[in-house]
């Protein structure tokens, strides 16, 4: 993307994030980044290729660190770890963008079907991780649908806490959560 293009995005995301995907206007955008509205065109063809973006390149973020923990030789402790740590980085690195992805990825048009493949692919892979965690005795015999969903509510969330934190310590967070989740399921 040009620099540009990014400057759309991000003020995109963070308007999506405040307003909603639908109060949000072309005008509202051109007013934010105090240009016209008919520039956007110039690197957009409409808000609904914004939001495509926005939610697409998150979800291939995830969709990309999954990937990278199923090709580790590491338990399923060790990746279930890693995971945690991808979550905080991508809310703390795109919490306008995170916030764009859950609340308005229904929105999606033509990327729907695209994006709830990649959605349902990360959440089977992390199923699939605390499942054989589980088999190999790693992890408590808990309910896999409650651990993994204990674990994305709260992850996926993060984007409403992180930036009200203003002396937040990644490493520390990072430490913390893992201990929260992985003692609480560690066998």
């Amino acid at each position: 993307m040009t620099s540009r293009q990014k400057e759309i995005v991000t003020t995109s995301a963070k308007l999506f994030k405040e307003k909603g995907y639908n109060a949000v206007t072309m005008r509202d955008l051109a007013t934010s980044l105090n240009i016209k509205a008919a520039s956007i065109y110039n690197h957009f063809s409409s808000k609904q290729e914004i939001l495509k973006v926005i939610i697409l390149h998150i979800a291939e973020l995830f969709t990309v660190g999954m990937q990278k923990v199923l090709n580790t030789n590491t338990s399923s402790i060790a990746q279930l770890k890693i995971l945690i740590e991808l979550h905080i980085d991508i809310a703390k690195n795109h919490p306008n963008m995170l916030a764009t992805l859950n609340t308005d990825w229904n929105h999606l048009e033509t990327s729907l079907e695209y994006y709830l493949k990649l959605r349902n692919e990360y959440e089977q892979n992390f199923r699939n991780i605390i499942k054989q965690g589980i088999l190999n005795k790693e992890i408590k015999p808990i309910d896999v649908e409650v651990i993994l969903f204990s674990m994305l509510a709260t992850l996926r969330n993060l984007y409403l806490w992180i930036p009200k934190k203003e002396q937040l310590n990644d490493q520390k967070l990072k430490l913390d959560l893992i201990k929260i989740f992985i003692d609480g399921i560690k066998n």
